[in-house]
Formats: C-alpha cells, structure tokens, sequence
C-alpha cells in the first residue's frame, strides 16, 4: 500500500504500540481525540511538543498539557486577543502531547482583533517595567503560597485542638480543600506565565518583521543579534557555578573536585580543613534558590532538579575550575557581544530615512525590554514553581501510602488529577466513619493494569505530527519557539531530499566549527560530554549551561531562534544549528562534522555516514 507523503497520519489512523493498547482511558476526555472532535482534528496540523514533554506522560502528569495551553488561549485568544492567531489546541495521543496553532482568516475578525490587542497590549507595553515588577511579586507570592500547603496525617483521632479551639469540623477536610488548592495554583501560575511572554514574543517578531521588510536581505541571525547581550535572570544558576569554581581555585581546591565524588563524600572530606568549609558555605548559599533548578523542563512528576542531584551543578563547577586552572576566562563575553550588537544596529540603521529611523528605535527598544521575560519566566515557573509543585505532590503520595491506600508513593502519578481527587474523598470520608477505604482493590488493579501501558508508551518514539500541513507554516509561535518551518515539515515527510553528507536545521548562533558529535539522549548523559566535542540532543534544557562551556557547538533535533539552545548559544559565542529534525538518529558519537550557524548547515565529514539508516527508519516513522 503507497504511503501519502503530502500529509501525515490522522489521529484515529495512529496505532498504540504493542502493550499499550487502552491508554486512552488513563487521561481527562478532553484531551484525547475522540470521534465527536474527530472533524476538528483531522483539519488542524498537530506537531509534538518533545520539547515539554520528551516522553510519554503518566496520567497525574498530562496536568501540564492542560494548564499550559489553557493559559497560552486565554491570553492569546481571550485577553489580549492577537489578531491573527488564537489559542493553541491540545491533544495526548499515546502519551504524548501533541499542539495546533489556531489561526484567525476572516479579514473583519482581525481587524476587530486589531483595536483590542492595540488596546490591551499597548497598556502592557507602556507599563512594562512596573507591572513586570507586580508579576515578579504575584509569582513569589504563588511559589510560597504552594509551599504553605499541607496534608495532615490522618492519625487515630483528629488532634486536640479542634476541640480545644472549637473548630467546629474535622481536620481531615484540609487534605481535600489543599489538593484543590495545589491544582489551583498551578493552574493560576500557568495563567500568570502567559500575562507576559505572548507580548514578549510579540514586541520581539513585531521588531523582525519590520526589519525583514526594511532589509530584504537581512538574516534572521542579524536581527536576533541586536538584542544579544542582555543580562537575564536566567543565566544566574550557571554564574553561581562559575562563581563556586572560581572561589574554588582561589582556596585551592580545584582538585578535590575534580574527583568527581558523590557529594556526601566530598563535603565529609572538605569540612576538614578551613578553606574547605568556607567553600562550602559559599556553595550552601548558592542553593537556594538557584539550584531549584531542572534538569530537563520541570513537567513530569521524575525529573530532577540540581538540588536532588548534585552531580550536575558539581560537574558543572569541576569543568569551569579546570578551565580556569587551565588560564582559560570562563565568562561570558556580554562586551563582545554588545560591541558587535551596537555596530550592527548602527549599519542597518544608517540605511533607513529618518522617519523609518524612528520608528526602528522605538521597535528595538520594546524588542530589548521584553525580551527578558522570554527568558526568566523559566526561573519563575518551569523551575521555581514547579519545583514546589511536584515537592507537593509527593507529599500527597507519602500521605496516601500512609494512609494504607497506596502500596508505593509513586503509584500515585497512574492516576489523573480528576481521579485522585475522588480517591481522596474515599480516603478522608471512610477513616472519618471508621471503615477500610472502599475502592483500594479497584484502584491498585487498575494502576497495576497501567504501569505497562506507561512503559509501552515511554519506550516508543513520538511521531513529529499528525494532519494536513500548510502549505507554508507561518505561526510565529511555532516557528519561533519550536523551529517547526516549512522545511523542517518537508524533512518529517521525507520530500526535502536531504540525503547525502549534509542536512539543514535553523540558524541559531554564529559560527563555524569542525569536530566530533557527542550524541545525547537526555541529561542523564551529560557527564559522557568532552572537550572539544560538538553536543547533539533532542534539545537542551536550560540548565544545560555549564556544558556549554566544554562543547564547541550545539546541534539540536527541536527548537527554534527563540528557543533556549538557540539564546544560550547566542549569549556564549557557540556555534549552533537547532530544529534540524533528525540530527540525534543521522549522527552517531565520534563521527566528525562542520556545522555553519550562519547558514544553518550540518556537514558530515566522515566517508562513512553511519546514520543514514537511522534517518530513514525516522522519516518512516514520521509517515
């Protein structure tokens, strides 16, 4: 049977790999198709959000589908309503999440649109500074808001001082009212998230494409140049850690961490000497809240942060104060890239009349005051709330274990938020009249007939997307943010024709550079990174920094100029193509290649391209 290369499959074409057939039921109906959505689904482009969620998603997981695209409509769609573009649908199909751009056609909708986005947005952006201020203050007093929250042990009799204070009701009522409190937040921080960053990203395209129509001839990597240099909240983690190897190296002990020991090991032999113990007071202070800090993206209930494994900030620390015994300068180059940024501007501008001058001052301004919010809300949110969230939820599973309902804490993420909020009324309500709770044999059943399912859908790959592609992808968001281009669509469906020694991706930073790939498939393989090599990876997580200063590029399968990879390269000088779609299954370690961040281009050197194989067996998969 012919495969149809103009589009990709639908979703009731799409098969549950072998073991995981049912999955379907273990998310809110909503976010699978169905055949009641079935007409809407199959005339809308779905592209996988790996960037999220680099793995199928437990149940208790597929939370984050919910309130990120519910924060990112509201705020698109709803509030500040951008005139050409509406929320972004979701859909879990076989564990992963899959989104839609939704864009708006009807010339008099969008003219409508105009006024109220003009309207909304310019209050935004003419009070950015202060009311950017108020959000820093409503997400710290959301992140301390979820750490407030408890669940009370469910002991023989409620304690003492609901009589003595004539409370007049049980204390187990709270386990129920701070679960829905824990969802609450997080949803309303997700709704917070979106306040700022669509205007974000908007001030920023409003400033390309200006100057796309100014410069016909001008690359997008110029344009992304002339808001380099920014200091942002978001490179402080990595600072702290190059001010650890600094200090390090100033109190002699570059070696001690070189060894590469657990840290428990490390701080017992450290707190031996003076120099040791003020090294690690200084690394105390660093922790928190810096090292609240994820290794991946923060949206599944099993990732780690740089607190729960300290290996990654240590290593990190171990490779800057080897660089800088080796009398190399680990910083950042922010004059450099400012100096440059500067005389780009001052070249295009000379180009434009004078009222076009203006006009081009007054977008690049807005384009550089926003632009940290692209990037810092990750501290706040991604990493900094989600931290306390998912600290919460495991609260609520050690409750639940204790209470005899569940036999392993992390049965509880099998079960979505709509089902657990039942299980808790079973629990609290049958200890209150003094019975077993009623559905623990029903409920264990039916984790234990999910575990496989979960593992069946983890140990399969997601497909890039699903539907009828545009004939030119053109949602900001989507290109900007995820690198999902015309071209990249074409390479998923196999009819780019980038076969042979070379494959395209987006330029992400300038540069170019020759040498071996080290290809990784997640953090957990960041220690296997040398010097000298090129890191390749589905995509880099923000917390990735520090190999940055080990690798000599980055090539990346997901992303865009917006996305973190691209940014962080930008900012330390390295060579970068991201959104190449395939570079993890067409490159293999040690294979030697030239990547041009200008041109967007990955040459292979090697006679013998060893991934080929692995790059079709993709693109059939795609199809």
């Amino acid at each position: 049977m012919s495969q149809d290369i103009s589009r990709f499959p639908f979703f009731h074409e799409a098969e549950a790999p072998q073991g995981a057939e049912g999955w379907e039921t273990m998310y809110p109906y909503y976010l699978v198709p169905s055949e009641e959505t079935r007409k809407h689904e199959d005339a809308q482009f779905w592209f996988a959000d790996t960037m999220h969620w680099s793995r199928g998603c437990h149940p208790f997981d597929s939370i984050g589908a919910e309130a990120v695209y519910y924060g990112a409509g509201a705020f698109s769609t709803r509030i500040f309503a951008l005139p050409v573009s509406l929320g972004l649908d979701v859909r879990v199909v076989n564990g992963y999440v899959y989104i839609a751009p939704l864009a708006v056609t009807d010339p008099e909708r969008i003219q409508e649109r105009v006024g109220v986005f003009q309207q909304r947005a310019g209050y935004y952006y003419a009070n950015w500074d202060e009311l950017y201020g108020k959000w820093k203050t409503k997400m710290d007093g959301a992140v301390e808001s979820l750490r407030s929250i408890t669940f009370p042990k469910l002991d023989e009799y409620d304690p003492d001082e609901v009589v003595d204070e004539a409370r007049g009701r049980s204390s187990s009522v709270a386990v129920i009212e701070n679960y829905h409190r824990l969802i609450d937040e997080f949803f309303a921080i997700w709704q917070y998230h979106f306040e700022f960053l669509n205007l974000g990203y908007g001030g920023y395209i409003t400033f390309f494409q200006f100057c796309k129509q100014a410069f016909p001839l001008i690359t997008e990597q110029s344009i992304s140049r002339m808001v380099a240099g920014v200091d942002v909240l978001a490179f402080r983690p990595d600072d702290e850690l190059r001010k650890l190897a600094a200090r390090a190296n100033e109190l002699g002990l570059a070696g001690e961490l070189a060894a590469g020991e657990p840290f428990a090991v490390l701080r017992g032999r450290l707190q031996e000497s003076g120099n040791g113990r003020a090294w690690l007071q200084d690394f105390e202070a660093a922790r928190h809240p810096w090292f609240n800090y994820f290794t991946e993206y923060g949206f599944t209930h099993d990732q780690e942060t740089w607190n729960s494994d300290l290996s990654v900030p240590l290593q990190g620390i171990a490779r800057y104060a080897a660089k800088l015994a080796a009398g190399e300068d680990i910083s950042r180059p922010i004059e450099r890239l400012r100096e440059e940024r500067d005389e780009i501007v001052d070249e295009y501008r000379a180009l434009l009349t004078e009222d076009e001058a203006r006009q081009f001052d007054e977008l690049l301004g807005l384009a550089r005051k926003v632009f940290p919010y692209i990037e810092e809300h990750n501290i706040y949110v991604e990493h900094w709330s989600h931290n306390v969230f998912w600290e919460k939820t495991r609260e609520l599973a050690a409750f639940l274990v204790d209470a005899g309902f569940l036999a392993e804490a992390d049965d509880m993420f099998y079960l979505n938020r709509f089902e657990l909020d039942t299980v808790l009324a079973d629990v609290v309500q049958a200890w209150a009249i003094g019975v077993p709770a009623r559905g623990k044999q029903r409920w264990q059943a039916e984790i234990e007939r999910r575990k496989p399912i979960v593992a069946a859908l983890q140990a399969a790959s997601a497909p890039p997307a699903y539907g009828i592609p545009p004939q030119q992808v053109t949602d900001p968001f989507a290109v900007m943010n995820y690198g999902v281009t015309t071209e990249r669509v074409n390479d998923w469906l196999g009819a780019s024709g980038s076969a042979g020694n070379s494959f395209n991706g987006i330029p992400g930073s300038l540069g170019v550079v020759e040498g071996p790939v080290r290809v990784l498939r997640s953090e957990k393989d960041l220690p296997l990174l040398q010097p000298g090599e090129i890191l390749v990876a589905p995509i880099t997580a923000p917390s990735w920094a520090a190999a940055f200063a080990v690798a000599t590029g980055v090539i990346t399968d997901i992303g865009g100029m917006m996305c973190h990879a691209a940014i962080v390269c930008r900012e330390y000088g390295i060579p970068a193509v991201v959104g190449t779609g395939f570079a993890t299954a067409r490159l293999k370690t040690g294979q030697r290649v030239r990547i041009d961040g200008k041109a967007g281009t990955v040459v292979v050197l090697d006679a013998d391209d060893a991934g080929d194989t692995d790059l079709d067996d993709a693109a059939v998969a795609a199809r």
